[in-house]
Formats: C-alpha cells, sequence, structure tokens
C-alpha cells in the first residue's frame, strides 16, 4: 500500500511537471492547490531534492521545480524514494531482498509465488508509466471534471490549469 508520504508526492510532482516552464512553485502554492500539509510537503520535496528529481530556488522568484524533462522522471522513481521497495513483502524485494524467517522453503512458498507476480506487474507498470504521461493524463481528467483545486475553492495560477501538450 502506498503510505500518504509517496501519494503527496505524486501529486506535487504532477504539479510541478504541469507547471513546468512557469518558473519554480512555492511550497504553500503546491500544497493549497494539491490539499497537502504544507510541513509534509517541505520534507517530501526535500527528500525528493536530495534525489535529484526537484531542484530549490530561494529568494524572490524562488520554489521547487523539476530538475529533468518530465518525461524522464517513472512514477517508480517517486514511489521507491518516498516509500522505499515497490516489493510487499522482503523476500520478493529486487532491491532490498530479505529472506522471511517463518518461511520453510523459498522455492515452494506459495505466498512468495503470487507476491513475486504482483511485485513485477507493479513494477513494470510504475516503471513504464512517466511523470509527463501521468501529467497529461491528469489534465484531461480536470479538463472533463473540473480541477479539484477549484472543487475546494483555492484560486489555481494560469500554468497549473492547462495541459501545454496538447
Amino acid at each position: 500500500m502506498l503510505s500518504s508520504k509517496a501519494k503527496y508526492g505524486l501529486r506535487a510532482m504532477v504539479t510541478l511537471a504541469r507547471a513546468r516552464g512557469d518558473g519554480p512553485l512555492l511550497v504553500a502554492d503546491i500544497a493549497a492547490r494539491d490539499g497537502i500539509p504544507p510541513k509534509f510537503l517541505g520534507l517530501i520535496l526535500l527528500d525528493l531534492k536530495k534525489q535529484g528529481l526537484v531542484q530549490s530556488k530561494k529568494g524572490r522568484g524562488g520554489g521547487y521545480a523539476l530538475s529533468r524533462p518530465p518525461d524522464q522522471v517513472s512514477v517508480s522513481q517517486i514511489v521507491r524514494i518516498l516509500d522505499g521497495p515497490l516489493a510487499l513483502t522482503p523476500c520478493v524485494s529486487q532491491t532490498a531482498y530479505v529472506r522471511c524467517e517463518e518461511c520453510l522453503d523459498e522455492a515452494t512458498c506459495g505466498v512468495r509465488f503470487v507476491l513475486r507476480e504482483v511485485r513485477d506487474a507493479t513494477a513494470l507498470i510504475m516503471d513504464r508509466t512517466t511523470l509527463g504521461q501521468l501529467a497529461v493524463r491528469v489534465a484531461r481528467a480536470e479538463r472533463r471534471q473540473g480541477s479539484p483545486a477549484k472543487r475546494r475553492g483555492y484560486r489555481t495560477t494560469g500554468g497549473l490549469q492547462a495541459d501545454k501538450s496538447s
């Protein structure tokens, strides 16, 4: 299950992807638009900055922006940074494998068989889904149903309302 940290991080990254080219966004603006507690968002963005996915600028006109094009960032990169391995159990993790103490025989463990398939399918989808693709899907959905920020009564900036790629 994704943590709140990963869900908020994905939301914030989609917002940054959609605002790309408009300059950095303030934590407070992203938090208000996406319904994320500002202090928690600041910590999330700091983790993403440490891993090179976002950059920050201080002072007037400062804030956060993506460090690379949205099509070069996979959903799995974001989730792994914020939540760790994608596997539901360590015995099927490719990056943080640990043998289960209660397992009698990994080679015949039915739980391991199914959880490995779940991990593989999850990784396949998240690895091949880019932040750019996700931002386009969100923009299309918002055009159909209206922006969640507008539905919550927040004022949005021009760069966040429309998808620039269409």
